[in-house]
């Protein structure tokens, strides 16, 4: 006869009604009686005599399970607060953690993170209309749930969810031409320097922000940058960029790193520069245009994943599909005409 059943069989006046809660029952089975004679500060005999149900707990003892617990219960906010934290351990960057953020804030308004099914998790998604912005929030919710399961031992509900189909789109990325335009009409040579940088390096926003003279190779041309997950990693430039590079920093001197703005400042000046021109020239848009030059040159998709510190193959085809095709049509005969 199990500790629960035991405690039906006792009149209703010698147990607290407290002690019919089922989390008290789980407390007092998952701890030891040096724990819990630790917690309540009473005998480990008369512990031991509670737990096989041979006497009513206390409510010296309730009190002390109700309070473990209530030290021990996280709340959905408490839950996000750590899982945005470690993200940033990991070496998440700042836009990455808002993202979180903000797709988590949603979800956790409308469901309960504790008590939501599978069910549903997919009504939820089924809201947006967008594809794009689907797939979104699937994999902020996913990547949330496998964190609680794997730190606490939770249920998973998205264990069993397919993610969202995309759409193969071709990924926009800018012409040769283009980026000489853009180059031509730079208002500075700290921002010709920025646009070369982006283009021949493929570099992420994060990474060419925080470059440091020191973490310059002039020899070899190459960078060291602090990828994505804090990852170490080298990254290559041309000619063009040192030309551009090395006219920059005669006018100016670093204290921390080379360019003397964060990346709210390299992006106005984008955002500037794409008013000016009419082309759109975002970051991740010269990172595209980064994999697409090299592919148009000949440099095969695996060199290119390694040279732009991919984790996969997947993405570099993604963006490398436009390639591809025109490549491809100038071999093209019109078989009627």
């Amino acid at each position: 006869m199990g500790m629960k059943e035991k405690w039906q069989r006792l009149d209703l006046n010698q147990r607290p009604k407290a002690y019919e809660s089922s989390q008290s029952i789980k407390l007092l089975n998952k701890l030891t009686v040096s724990q819990l004679a630790e917690l309540s500060n009473l005998s480990k005999a008369y512990i031991s005599q509670v737990k096989h149900g041979k006497r009513p707990a206390s409510e010296k003892l309730l009190e002390s399970l109700r309070q473990f617990q209530r030290q021990h219960t996280k709340t959905e906010k408490d839950y996000l607060a750590l899982f945005l934290q470690s993200r940033r351990a990991n070496g998440v960057s700042p836009t990455t953690v808002r993202f979180y953020q903000a797709k988590l804030d949603k979800f956790l308004v409308e469901l309960n993170a504790d008590k939501a099914k599978r069910q549903d998790i997919e009504r939820f998604l089924l809201q947006f209309g967008n594809v794009g912005n689907r797939h979104a929030y699937y994999r902020a919710i996913k990547t949330f749930y496998i964190w609680r399961e794997e730190n606490f031992g939770l249920p998973n509900p998205m264990r069993h969810i397919r993610a969202p189909k995309l759409g193969k789109l071709i990924m926009a990325s800018l012409t040769h031409e283009e980026v000489f335009i853009l180059l031509e009409k730079a208002h500075s040579s700290r921002d010709r320097a920025i646009i070369a940088f982006f283009t021949e390096s493929g570099l992420r926003l994060s990474e060419l922000t925080n470059i440091r003279l020191e973490d310059i190779d002039w020899e070899s041309r190459t960078v060291r940058v602090m990828g994505k997950g804090r990852k170490e990693a080298y990254a290559p430039f041309g000619e063009l960029t040192e030309r551009h590079l090395k006219a920059w920093l005669a006018e100016y001197q670093p204290n921390g790193n080379i360019w003397g703005m964060n990346q709210w400042g390299i992006i106005s000046m984008l955002r500037r520069l794409e008013a000016t021109t009419g082309i759109t020239c975002n970051p991740h848009k010269f990172r595209r245009t980064f994999a697409c030059l090299l592919r148009k040159a000949g440099v095969d998709t695996m060199t290119i994943k390694d040279l732009g510190r991919w984790e996969s193959l997947e993405m570099v085809q993604r963006y490398t599909r436009s390639v591809t095709f025109n490549d491809s049509l100038k071999f093209y005969k019109a078989p009627l005409s």
